[in-house]
């Protein structure tokens, strides 16, 4: 029995997750509604990750949220009403950390500037820096060096996004993660209405604007070539026509803020969501002279106030977290009673295969076992394969260990890249590199597109701990897609695994023996009782995966050589009949 002080245990159900955008498949939510209701995927998920273009967004593929109303571009109330008929419950995302320019909130705020009841609903850089920086002539805070050495970065350079106020000002607002600034051509017209401004000039005014749109030069250094005394009504027209996309920060010390949450929790509970992964949550608790990622004990606090409001609603919340297996941060998240999403079962899976080695996997296994972890799990997702969860850390003055030391992981690393992967790496202030984060590929391609560690690395996902999620363009096999990540932009790389599938796509993969073989093994796991036993590792040689489930008269075991990539499994149903797959 459970004191106060004890942390609440939230629980997640169980089943095999199915990952995608709603239109991954198809071009819409009903294409994938279609696809599982085929005899061919009967009983193969019992919870389904929608991404969340599921909402209405317009960067990020989704994670730059507008609002969370229904895009009904993509999805229909039939469609959510058909996928729970299957037996289906949702996992959703709740961005914390931002919303898009685009949003009510933000669009509001740029409208009325302070007269907006959002004033304080995002985080205006100055006024957080205020006091300990000095302004530049960029016209925003560049914060001491002390403060400026402890912020985390996602992308080169200060954090921020200036945008245009009813005023004319120039305002910085913290924006953690991407944006997009452009502007629209000018016309002669638009500047012929200002005083001593005659039709000539608009047109010479107009030519010179153009030229330094398209050589992308910022309004105050634009050489105005003799009409520099109009630069403030110039500016005016350039700003009139300025374009933004944006993840704005939003002040988690507004109540405004903490209200929208507990509206946004309700809206996905009627969805039908069951689990809601907390995105970029670590961002959020903001203070001057700590870290702006996972900084304590403000982030616990932000928190256990989500989990209250979630648990009123009878929703799982999970913070998602990338850090340093060193660190020992999702321990310290799961002690506290939340599941976590397992960043370190991809690269381990690599490594096995590569090396034929059971011994880091195996470590793995036995620590989330050991310490009760809650975990979901995957291969592929919508973002990259993570390698620097991977690391040690040195914590305290005291260095701790990784699941893979530096070679072991730059090895994981090279591979991939040498499959065609693309590396995603985190900054520091000054825009240098201070460490890689991710390569993005698709599990298949990173594992040098051979089916056989394809398969059987869906068995190995399959028979570890916790909630297997299963992304929908791994599950049939896709290759890396190079034209879509050169054609993406700053985000290209993310493009590489994110291929959308047409319906003659899925017809001609579903006669495929990789993804024929792929759907027995999770069927097997979503259907079978025996994994709502205990996990039994038994004892072999290293190159040996040798893993039984056990519930009541219910058994499923994994018998797999790493070096060659065969593997067997049985499985005993109540009745003691066997049955049987061998690879």
């Amino acid at each position: 029995m459970s004191t106060e002080n004890e942390p609440i245990q939230q629980q997640i159900p169980k089943g095999v997750m199915l990952n995608a955008y709603p239109d991954s498949i198809g071009g819409k939510l009903s294409d994938i509604v279609g696809l599982l209701k085929r005899p061919e995927l009967k009983d193969i998920f019992s919870l389904f990750y929608i991404l969340p273009t599921f909402f209405n967004s317009d960067l990020d593929r989704g994670f730059s949220i507008i609002d969370y109303d229904i895009n009904d571009e993509l999805v229909s109330k039939q469609d959510l009403e058909s996928l729970s008929k299957l037996g289906i419950t949702f996992k959703f995302d709740l961005i914390l950390n931002h919303l898009s320019v685009a949003s009510p909130q933000f669009k509001d705020l740029l409208k009325k500037g302070n007269d907006s009841e959002y004033k304080h609903f995002f985080v205006d850089w100055n006024e957080f820096w205020q006091s300990h920086g000095q302004i530049g002539d960029d016209g925003y805070v560049i914060p001491k060096d002390e403060y400026l050495d402890k912020l985390f970065m996602r992308k080169p350079g200060l954090p921020i996004l200036k945008v245009g106020f009813p005023d004319g000002s120039q305002r910085p607002y913290w924006n953690t993660f991407y944006q997009q600034v452009s502007h629209k051509q000018v016309a002669a017209e638009d500047f012929t209405g200002i005083q001593g401004i005659t039709g000539e000039s608009a047109a010479a005014i107009a030519t010179i604007v153009n030229e330094n749109i398209l050589a992308e030069t910022d309004i105050e250094h634009m050489d105005l070539d003799g009409y520099a005394h109009y630069r403030n009504e110039i500016r005016s027209v350039v700003e009139q026509n300025r374009h933004y996309l944006g993840q704005m920060d939003l002040n988690a010390e507004s109540d405004k803020v903490w209200a929208f949450y507990e509206q946004t929790l309700k809206k996905l509970k009627n969805y039908g969501a069951k689990i809601i992964r907390l995105d970029a949550f670590a961002y959020l608790h903001k203070e001057p002279g700590e870290s702006n990622f996972f900084n304590k004990p403000g982030t616990w606090e932000y928190l256990e106030r989500l989990k209250k409001i979630a648990k009123h609603h009878d929703l799982t919340i999970f913070p998602e977290i990338h850090t340093e297996y060193g660190t020992g941060l999702h321990e310290e998240v799961a002690s506290k009673g939340y599941p976590i999403y397992d960043f370190f079962f991809p690269g381990l899976v690599i490594d096995a295969l590569e090396r034929g080695s059971n011994k880091q996997l195996l470590a793995w296994i036995n620590n989330i076992t050991d310490k009760g972890l809650q975990t979901i799990n995957m291969l592929g997702c919508h973002d990259g394969i993570p390698v620097l969860d991977l690391k040690g850390a040195q914590v305290d003055g005291v260095n701790r260990n990784g699941l893979l030391d530096e070679t072991q992981i730059q090895s994981v690393i090279d591979r991939i890249i040498e499959r065609g992967g693309r590396v995603k790496n985190l900054y520091g202030p000054d825009g240098k590199k201070i460490a890689y984060y991710q390569v993005n590929a698709t599990f298949f391609s990173a594992l040098g597109e051979d089916e056989r560690k394809m398969r059987l690395a869906r068995a190995i996902q399959m028979f570890m701990p916790g909630i297997p999620q299963v992304w929908y363009l791994d599950l049939f096999a896709g290759k890396n897609d190079y034209q879509a990540a050169d054609k993406g932009g700053t985000a290209g790389h993310k493009e590489i695994n994110r291929t959308n599938l047409s319906l003659s796509d899925i017809n001609e993969g579903l006669k495929q023996p990789i993804v024929q073989d792929q759907i027995q093994l999770i069927r097997l796991r979503n259907s079978s009782p025996a994994f709502l036993g205990e996990l039994r590792i038994e004892d072999s040689d290293s190159h040996l995966l040798h893993l039984t489930w056990k519930h009541q008269a219910y058994s499923a075991t994994l018998r797999a050589d790493l070096r060659d990539c065969s593997f067997t499994i049985e499985h005993y149903d109540k009745h003691g009949k066997q049955a049987g797959m061998s690879y």
